[in-house]
């Protein structure tokens, strides 16, 4: 019995995946566990692995196409199994057995039977073929057993239309217009961009999002930091960054206000026990956000590593669906693009995101005096559903108040 292949579906809000590469050939034999294909999403590449043992009948999705969650992608059985296949599927199909292809004593209306409530009946070399050559399925009758196209049904096909007479060409005296040579190139929105604009819309549709902001004073923080890095002078391999700083704050400010550390789901508000600590990464070609679990049992130096490991992993495509999902708060870090502050858009369905700029000289007064302080802008966008603006603004200057006076992180 054959078994169909589905798109499946990681996480609240995907909606599609990208055909990434299949890891076993169509007609390749396959076991129950077996790296079956790769699948790319919004944020990560990730291997599907095979429901059931025998043979890859047919593949139904190829590689680079994008398909709804829980559409059919591959149909798996034993060999030389013909099975019927859904020419157009809907997303709400569940993993199931293939139906068999049914017999017809008569042999009769092939072409009728492979066309019926929109499915078609072929031979795994027949579905090959037609996708070499550009042949629709549906459009050519079978001659094989019960009506089932063969691949010598599909190449027939295909030169028959080859012989068809190409269309009149224009009359002397019209020409075609010639493109513009200044016309516009336009880039589909399709693959990764048009993931990551789907979860971006839905992030401002489904929650009530508000920034406040707040400048707080560094000098002290940029003190620690440099002292540190003194310290650590001859280890030729320590690093320490702001944003290292800043995630060790974040977690502990999250302690005394944790309505911030809470996602609005479903059932209701989830208040979290730890810190699952989002931190956003850039990359070539789009963002994600991997998240450090149980971020606030760590010390400076341990979560400062755990978000290095998670970042660089981010970068070379080799993070777990478990290290995207489940944040229960993010921090996005544009310092190193010489802005000042910004919006940032919730990761639903958290309830905090926190906005870091750059650190930036500005003449401010220090005890009693004009002087040259270290300057930096925070910026707090929350979901105003889950909880008001008293509570935020609090947590936002808890956080600022560690920053300006570090000593304040132990407590």
């Amino acid at each position: 019995m054959a078994y169909e292949v589905q798109m499946p579906k990681w996480g609240l809000t995907m909606k599609t995946g990208k055909i990434a590469r299949w890891l076993v050939a169509e007609g390749g034999a396959v076991a129950v566990g077996q790296p079956l294909l790769e699948v790319e999403t919004d944020k990560i590449t990730n291997v599907v692995e095979s429901p059931a043992g025998g043979v890859l009948l047919q593949i139904v999705s190829p590689q680079g196409e994008v398909v709804p969650v829980m559409q059919v992608i591959g149909i798996i059985g034993e060999s030389g199994e013909a099975v019927v296949a859904p020419v157009a599927q809907g997303a709400d199909m569940a993993n199931r057995p293939a139906t068999p292809a049914a017999s017809d004593a008569n042999g009769q209306g092939a072409a009728q039977r492979n066309t019926a409530q929109g499915e078609v009946r072929a031979m795994p070399a027949a579905r090959k073929a037609a996708k070499e050559l550009g042949v629709d399925l549906a459009t050519v009758t079978g001659t094989g057993r019960d009506g089932i196209i063969t691949e010598k049904d599909v190449r027939a096909a295909h030169e028959a239309v080859a012989k068809t007479p190409a269309p009149a060409t224009a009359a002397p005296g019209q020409q075609c217009a010639a493109p513009a040579e200044d016309a516009d190139e336009v880039v589909p929105m399709d693959g990764l961009r048009k993931l990551i604009a789907d979860n971006m819309q839905a992030s401002l549709q489904n929650a009530a999002q508000l920034t406040v902001f707040v400048e707080a004073d560094v000098t002290e923080t940029v003190a620690l930091r440099e002292t540190m890095l003194a310290r650590n002078k001859k280890d030729p391999e320590y690093r320490l960054s702001f944003n290292d700083i800043i995630a060790f704050a974040v977690c502990r400010a999250l302690r005394q206000h944790p309505v911030m550390n809470t996602t609005l789901q479903a059932d209701g508000i989830h208040m979290h026990r730890h810190v699952n600590l989002g931190v956003a990464v850039s990359l070539d070609t789009g963002l994600i956000v991997p998240n450090v679990k149980n971020a606030d049992t760590y010390s400076l130096e341990e979560l400062k590593g755990k978000v290095r490991d998670a970042a660089s992993r981010a970068r070379k495509g080799g993070l777990s669906m478990d290290e995207i999902s489940g944040g229960t708060f993010t921090i996005s870090n544009v310092s190193m693009l010489g802005v000042d502050g910004f919006t940032p858009i919730l990761n639903p369905p958290e309830t905090g995101i926190l906005g870091i700029g750059r650190v930036v000289e500005k003449p401010g007064v220090f005890e009693g005096q004009v002087c040259v302080r270290k300057m930096m802008a925070l910026s707090l966008t929350f979901n105003h559903m889950v909880t008001d603006g008293g509570p935020a603004m609090s947590f936002l200057r808890t956080l600022a108040d560690m920053l300006e006076q570090p000593v304040r992180m132990l407590g």
